[in-house]
Parts: C-alpha cells; structure tokens; sequence
C-alpha cells in the first residue's frame, strides 16, 4: 500500500510539473539526484548523511552538521533535500560536500541510493519518516538519528490505523526529541531510545545572531526613532498592523512580506498612508526621511530585527506562524496571530510574556498602546523574550554527546 501511494504521488507530481515551475524544479531535481551522486561521490571517502524537508528543518539540522564538520574533518556532509524551497536556497552551502535532492521513496530507489552513499550514519530532521529508507538503513545496521523531533497525539503513528506504518519508528537508533510529551508517547508505543534534548533551532538563532550584518540604510531610516517590525506578513496581518501605524506615526514601520512579488508589493503601498520606500530603492538621503521601509528582497530579515523595539511575525491568521525566534533573540518583544498552538517556541514566549497573542485589531492596539507609552514594560517584556532564547540553547552539544563514530 505504502509504495502505491508513493507511486500515485509521483505520477502526480510528474503531471502538475508540466503546469508548476516550483513541482517542476523537485520533479527534476529527483531524478538528476542519481547523477549527482555517480559523479561526485568519493568511493574512498566516510558519509554522514543528512535529510531535511526544507529550509526551515536544514535550519534545525545545520548546527550539528556544522559541529560534526568541525569535531570530524575526515568526514564527508551529505544534505539531500524534499522541497525546492530548501534545495534552491541552500543547494551552494558551504557546510556539505554534496547537496541534492532525495528521490522518491521506492525501494529501487532508496536501495540504489544507499549503494552509492554508504553512509556510516543517517539524521532526519524533524518529520521525516521514509518506510523504505529508513528500513533499509536499519537493515544494514546504519545508525539513525531523529533530530529536533516532535511527536503529537493526532500524528497517525498514535491512532489504530496507524499500527504499521508505526513500524517504521523502530528503525531509528535514537530519537532526540524537543519535550517530555513526545518521550511520554514513544515509550507508549515501547521506544525507550529517546533523549529530550530541545530545539538545535535555539542553537542556530544565537549563531545567526552573532553573524548579523551591519545594514546601513536600515541604520539610517532608523536614526533615533522607535521601530516596528513586522516579518514574513501575510496580507491579513498587514491589515491589522498598518491600519494602526497609518494612525500612529511616532514609530517607524518596517515590512518584510513573506510574498515579495510585486503584486502582493504594490497591495501593501496601497493600504499604507506613510512616506514609504522599497529598500531596493533606497537611497541614504531617501531612506532618512522614510516612515515605512519595505524589504524586498530576502536574506536580511534576520539582521533587521536588531534594528527593532518591537516585532510582529506573520502567518498567525492563515497556516501558522512563521520564525518567532529570530526576532526573540534579539530582546525585542513578539506579537503573532492566533495560529500558534502547534509551535512549541511561540508557547515558551507567551508563557513568559515575550511573546503577545493577538486575534483582531483591538488586540493589536492594545498590545501596541503599552508598548507606545510605556518604554519598562515594552523593556521588560523584550528581554523576557531574549532570555527565553537563551534558556533553551543547547540541545547540539546535548545531541553531539551522544554520537559517535
């Protein structure tokens, strides 16, 4: 049954890459994965093989593999990738010696696949649960290793239905879990290797943090004004929050969408009632005078929120909300959406006033009212949120501890 669904999901993917460029890039990426591999694996060389979704869990996984280059020179990184949203903007990192992305989950594939790796060990970022790949890693006796995982009671492994595709948890050497309640329900199921080590995002957030760029045009749009910052909003966010700047000039505005096309662009300077410039526009002398500052373009928002006093992330009200720990390392007060039970961080930041939930504009405003007229508590609650941050940092050391080669 397994491998007819994944059968029935390649033909699908096959058909909508005629239609989708972003379908269309995965659907190639597979089948040239087989080629990259023949051509650049070293058949003398040690593997250490890592898979990650996307982005956000090569974001998880990058400070082990970037301990592990450190603490073992000798070995070779392999990232393979699902998502070409991960693929496509990490496929020149530095970090790994070979990149690609992971074919499809048939046995033929994943069989042919590890005959040409010979990994010496396998880690699998977050949710990643493939029947074959995995079966076939324990099989050879090729230790794996579940990173930064979360388990929940609705997941299918839980559930009557679930009884063998559960099997494939079992193949895992260790899971390195994020919280008790995800241990409680591996040893349920009789999975005792399990280690609650945290989040290695905590990790990766006071990297990037030290490794910020110095941005002179947000600098200067700054200068000695307050600043809000709303990253990676969605059009229902930025109806909150630029209906109450448009009304409340004393701070400055930054927007960093998480669409940057330039219709969702010209939408947002159409509701805005602010002196507002594209940072790709920007000048010294036009950025000074700016209230708003939109970014269009990507890899910096990271850097913006040291610039800020107070943040907002958005995706709150639409599928959930995107990286709230970027802004908190940064001692700066997050507000988000109320799409955010499912985010463990996000629970962390509220349960010690960090982070602020919001569900409609009065909310917002009355979130923003204190914030605006009371520089303690915006303080407070900003510091609250950096030291929730570094409370919780750690889990790559606790990870590294227990692997060994």
């Amino acid at each position: 049954m397994y491998e007819l669904i994944i059968m029935l999901y390649a033909l699908c993917v096959a058909i909508l890459s005629i239609f989708n460029e972003k379908v269309r890039k995965m659907w190639k990426g597979e089948h040239e994965a087989f080629s990259i591999l023949k051509d650049k694996v070293d058949s003398n060389a040690r593997y250490i093989w890592f898979h990650a979704a996307s982005l956000g869990e090569f974001e998880q996984g990058r400070p082990i593999i970037e301990r592990l280059r450190v603490e073992h020179p000798e070995i070779k990184i392999l990232l393979t990738f699902f998502s070409p949203s991960g693929y496509e903007v990490r496929k020149n990192y530095q970090g790994a010696d070979i990149i690609c992305y992971l074919p499809l989950d048939i046995y033929w594939n994943a069989r042919k696949f590890l005959n040409l790796v010979h990994p010496e060990a396998a880690f699998f970022i977050k949710y990643e649960f493939w029947w074959n790949y995995l079966h076939i890693l324990h099989k050879r006796k090729i230790p794996v290793y579940s990173v930064s995982s979360i388990f929940r009671e609705e997941q299918v492994f839980f559930h009557w239905y679930g009884c063998t595709y559960r099997h494939v948890l079992k193949c895992f050497t260790r899971f390195f879990v994020q919280n008790e309640t995800s241990r409680n329900l591996l040893n349920k199921l009789g999975i005792t290797c399990v280690d609650i080590t945290g989040d290695t995002r905590f990790d990766r957030v006071l990297q990037i943090k030290s490794q910020a760029k110095d941005l002179p045009l947000v600098r200067i749009f700054k200068g000695d004004h307050k600043v809000f910052i709303a990253g990676s909003s969605w059009p229902p966010d930025e109806d909150i929050f630029i209906r109450y700047f448009n009304k409340h000039k004393d701070w400055k505005l930054i927007i960093a969408p998480h669409v940057i096309g330039d219709d969702h662009l010209k939408q947002i300077m159409s509701k805005l009632e602010l002196k507002t410039i594209r940072y790709t526009e920007a000048t010294e002398d036009t950025v000074r005078d700016a209230e708003c500052l939109i970014i269009d373009c990507f890899g910096l928002l990271s850097s913006i929120y040291g610039y800020g006093d107070v943040a907002y992330i958005g995706g709150g009200f639409g599928v959930g909300i995107h990286n709230v720990l970027e802004a908190a390392v940064w001692n700066i007060a997050v507000i988000f959406g109320p799409n955010n039970k499912r985010f463990q961080e996000a629970q962390g930041l509220l349960a010690t006033n960090g982070g602020k939930e919001i569900n409609e504009y009065a909310d917002f405003r009355e979130v923003m009212e204190k914030y605006l007229y009371n520089d303690s508590a915006r303080i407070t609650d900003g510091n609250a949120a950096g030291n929730y941050v570094t409370s919780q940092a750690g889990a790559t050391n606790k990870i590294v501890e227990k692997i060994k080669f």
